[in-house]
């Protein structure tokens, strides 16, 4: 017996800029809310993300095909597809639950995709778990402005970044695929946000393999700078511990740990926002083949590799945050590096124009107190620290 598949076309009849906040959430589950208003305890379930097609196909305009505000909400088996701008966006809500949800732009890797997939904005309480995410002009899963933070068993592929952990304190991101992006998995800070000071990031027991996809951001946006073949990136932050991830084959760099440096070489306003990046320990993972084909389009990368001859599998940039008004030392970064097998490693010295490149990770060779797990209502708690 063949199987049924429900696709279902909100905007069919409707005008094509509306998306699924204004015209279907009733349709879809228990509740809702309606243009401009905001409900409680919502659940939106499907019968699975390949039999349950929410298509926005003809969607000319709009900020996302579904738009959420609402506490104590849930979204589970269906998918979203072709959207004109975000699939899934959550907005200030608190006990998010999205899982077993696919966001897809059919036609594949394009500038004029929408940016976000699965997008929870300024919440708290947010599982993220066994979803997929294709295909987005920035970020397949993201969350941001967040506070406790579970993202598990996800797979993200052919997007500009897989998963990004942006301005977010306390997230756990463990077993998810991120494979064939322009970059994996990333946890940093961003200016001229309202929420800043995110930390306490655990990426572990991921699969962050190949991520090679050109990267196809509109140039106005600020991921277009995010070389191909990332990895997992580390930026502006403090608090982060990568730890028995499979990370391998991604071309320009398998890590890399920076300050964040205004694309357009403006200084930072926001007086609250501190670029620099510390307390990361990297360790127990399996780390190969990376830094073998860097994304020479970008003037940063083409100089390093000038400078540097080739590249590794760990890049750190060297920049530490001045202390007492003086330059920083090494060891106030407290970076740790331990325990990744034959990984390659380069400090290239970016404050100094990679006059003082360290290669030898020995220098970073300890550790940091592991960062604890993170527990949700909704969700249980994640697995135990790096540690333990």
């Amino acid at each position: 017996m063949d199987e049924v598949v429900s696709r279902l076309h909100p905007l069919q009849g409707r005008r094509q800029s509306r998306g699924i906040e204004a015209v279907a959430l009733h349709d879809l589950g228990r509740g809702g809310h309606a243009p401009g208003g905001r409900r409680d305890t919502v659940t939106v379930r499907g019968k699975g993300m390949d039999k349950t097609i929410l298509s926005f196909t003809g969607q000319n305009k709009g900020s996302a095909g579904m738009l959420v505000k609402a506490n104590d909400f849930t979204i589970e088996d269906l998918a979203i597809e072709d959207a004109a701008g975000d699939a899934l966006k959550v907005e200030n809500g608190t006990n998010i639950a999205i899982r077993r949800v696919r966001v897809e732009w059919t036609a594949g890797p394009k500038e004029t995709n929408g940016p976000y997939g699965i997008y929870p904005v300024t919440c708290k309480n947010v599982l993220i778990e066994d979803s997929v995410a294709i295909a987005a002009s920035d970020a397949g899963i993201y969350v941001g402005q967040s506070d406790n933070v579970i993202m598990r068993r996800n797979r993200a592929e052919r997007n500009v970044a897989g998963m990004e952990i942006e301005n977010t304190k306390n997230a756990d991101v463990y077993d998810n695929t991120a494979t064939n992006n322009t970059g994996g998995i990333m946890a940093f800070n961003l200016p001229d946000l309202p929420v800043q000071g995110g930390g306490n990031v655990r990426i572990f027991n991921n699969k962050i393999i190949a991520n090679n996809t050109p990267n196809f951001a509109p140039t106005s946006q600020i991921v277009a700078g995010l070389p191909t073949g990332t990895g997992v990136l580390v930026m502006a932050i403090k608090g982060v511990e990568v730890f028995k991830n499979t990370i391998k084959d991604n071309n320009t760099a398998n890590i890399n740990i920076t300050t964040f440096t205004p694309p357009d070489g403006k200084p930072i306003k926001n007086p609250a926002y501190n670029q620099f990046v510390s307390s990361v320990y990297i360790h127990d993972n399996e780390i190969s083949g990376g830094g073998k084909s860097p994304d020479v389009r970008l003037p940063k990368i083409a100089a390093l590799l000038k400078a540097a001859k080739n590249y590794a599998d760990i890049l750190y940039d060297g920049v530490v945050e001045p202390k007492d008004g003086k330059p920083g030392k090494a060891e106030d970064a407290k970076l740790c590096v331990e325990n990744n097998g034959d990984a390659g490693f380069l400090n290239y010295d970016a404050a100094n124009g990679f006059k003082k490149m360290v290669r030898d990770v020995k220098g970073y060779k300890c550790s940091l107190p592991v960062l604890a797990a993170i527990s949700l209502p909704n969700a249980g708690t994640a697995h135990a620290g790096g540690g333990q």
